[in-house]
């Protein structure tokens, strides 16, 4: 999942970004309101945690303006101000969850998790397919019932492919999906991952074929027997 976040308070952005990194995200920073516009249309986010006092203006400006042009993305807004009515306007202006300052990193952690699974409502928070499977409350992926030693980014990847199976995903899809806006585009971090899972679906004793390479176009999550795309 690609996350965007619209902080200007330096310690804080970086204890965002490290934080969730760490648990797997892709997280972009923006330090203003004219970053975080030109940032999320130029990308697909999957959730925007969101500042209200910015230097070039109220957060509540980028949100209406995302609402205005479709953009349905969830939002968990953060400020200092507690007060009722400042939080019931950043509800009314579109916002989806609201965080006042200081908070914890687990509690935000907690709701943007909660606002992901949200989203995605008909999806159930257990994932399966050909043996493989993904807990997606607890993160624990199994393959044939044995858990997978996987990597923060390693287990990102494979919520992506099972939250889209049969589907061949290209390297740029997953590229804005699973990592952040430092991703270099030459490199071969997506190749190498694929084989990483694959080995370590096989050691557990499941079918490491069920992700297949499509030539020229990227990889599916499918179960032997099925044709490839």
């Amino acid at each position: 999942m690609r996350l965007l976040i619209v902080e200007d308070e330096p310690s804080l952005a970086r204890h965002l970004l490290r934080g969730l990194r760490e648990e797997g995200y892709a997280a972009d920073l923006a330090e203003t309101l004219a970053e975080a516009s030109e940032l999320s249309f130029a990308s697909d986010y999957d959730l925007a945690v969101l500042d209200l006092m910015l230097p070039d203006g109220n957060g509540l400006d980028l949100l209406r303006e995302w609402r205005e042009n479709g953009r349905h993305l969830p939002v968990l807004v953060l400020t200092a101000r507690d007060a009722v009515e400042d939080k019931v306007s950043g509800l009314d202006r579109g916002a989806d969850d609201y965080l006042t300052k200081p908070f914890r990193f687990e509690e935000l952690l907690a709701r943007v998790r909660t606002l992901l699974r949200r989203r995605e409502s008909k999806i159930a928070s257990r994932l399966e397919l050909g043996g493989l499977s993904l807990d997606r409350d607890a993160m624990v992926a199994e393959a044939n019932g044995q858990r997978l030693a996987l990597t923060a980014k390693e287990l990102a990847l494979l919520e992506y492919f099972l939250l889209h199976p049969r589907r061949v995903l290209s390297r740029s899809i997953i590229a804005e999906h699973v990592w952040d806006e430092g991703w270099d585009a030459d490199s071969n971090v997506i190749d190498v991952l694929v084989g990483r899972l694959r080995k370590k679906i096989r050691a557990a004793g499941g079918d490491g074929d069920l992700l297949r390479t499509v030539k020229g176009l990227g990889y599916v999550l499918r179960e032997t027997g099925e044709e490839d795309p």
